[in-house]
């Protein structure tokens, strides 16, 4: 009798044994509050152009991420949308991260916005280097966004007028530039319109381009050597940004000074750049996505304008054009290629 209680004590504690292990491992896989706690968050990285054309300022994203605590693959998942300078593929690489129940889409930009607020209204959105979110209805104001969206603009008071001024500093007897824009984004009419208003002031008269894909980039060309504008300038938009190699070997090949929003095609070979730090944006995208991972709301997250812009000069590009760069330029810039 006394052995057969003796059994059954150590199956009882065997069983206990068993159904307390059982639970811990319960535990360590659906976490207090359920399985969506142990979920790795995901992110939706809606890129303009290509991995490689993004490398710099996907690096700096990850950069952020890293700062605060997340490392891609461990405990941030990041899935990459690849537009490859064709703003018409966004809805579908969209459909498919919101198919993904990805937790932020982000990406920059002014029609990639646009895009993503035509998509979902839930998901929260973070902008990155949009021009102008509140005049172009993309947002209610920078202090409240309101909806899905917040991030950072790259807008400033009369950034053209800069750039054209920058120009005429550097060609004193500078009278005829063309402008390359993209009609399909709302932030390039009204830049452009800006250019317009500028120019006059300045005694410049404007070649305007509007140029919404690559195969119009070739009817712009024809447009420079038909009528033989001093200069050119390119406005801040990604599909410039993505077809930089095509712009900057023409410029080099018809010696043609210029001033880009992106330093990336002073790197290439053009002449000078001014604008917002843009890897510095995507740095601090990623403070946005940590506030939102962590329970903000995008509409209560104020949108922020850049912190410092940069000038780039190409000295070596001065020198094949013919230029000097005044001392007063040269000073003032941030980097000088040489």
């Amino acid at each position: 009798m006394k052995s057969r209680e003796m059994w059954e004590g150590r199956l009882m504690t065997k069983s206990f044994a068993g159904f307390f292990i059982a639970l811990a491992l319960f535990a360590l896989t659906y976490p207090a509050g359920g399985q969506d706690r142990a979920r790795i968050p995901r992110i939706g990285f809606l890129g303009n152009s290509t991995a490689a054309r993004e490398a710099h300022l996907v690096g700096p994203f990850r950069e952020g991420l890293r700062d605060l605590g997340y490392v891609e693959g461990q405990n941030i998942l990041i899935e990459y949308r690849w537009a490859e300078g064709r703003y018409e593929r966004f809805p579908a690489l969209l459909a498919d991260l919101i198919a993904l129940k990805v937790d932020v889409i982000v990406s920059a930009g002014t029609p990639a916005a646009f895009a993503v607020k035509k998509a979902t209204s839930s998901i929260p959105f973070v902008m990155v280097a949009v021009g102008d979110p509140v005049g172009t209805g993309l947002i209610n104001s920078l202090a409240r966004p309101g909806g899905n969206i917040t991030g950072l603009t790259s807008i400033a008071a009369d950034l053209e007028g800069k750039r054209l001024e920058l120009l005429r500093e550097v060609i004193p007897e500078l009278s005829h530039v063309a402008v390359l824009w993209n009609p399909a984004s709302a932030f390039q009419v009204v830049s452009e319109k800006e250019v317009q208003a500028a120019a006059p002031v300045l005694g410049i008269k404007v070649l305007s381009l509007g140029v919404r894909a690559r195969e119009q980039l070739d009817d712009a060309f024809a447009a420079i050597l038909r009528e033989r504008p001093s200069a050119l300038v390119v406005l801040a938009d990604r599909l410039f940004l993505h077809h930089r190699k095509s712009i900057v070997d023409f410029i080099t090949q018809n010696r043609l000074p210029g001033v880009y929003a992106y330093q990336e095609l002073v790197e290439l070979g053009g002449l000078m750049s001014y604008g917002p730090s843009y890897s510095g944006m995507h740095k601090r995208a990623a403070y946005y996505v940590d506030k939102i991972l962590k329970g903000a709301k995008p509409a209560d997250l104020p949108v922020e304008r850049p912190a410092n812009f940069e000038l780039v000069v190409n000295l070596k590009a001065a020198k094949a054009l013919g230029i000097a760069i005044p001392p007063e330029v040269l000073l003032r810039a941030d980097r000088v290629i040489k």
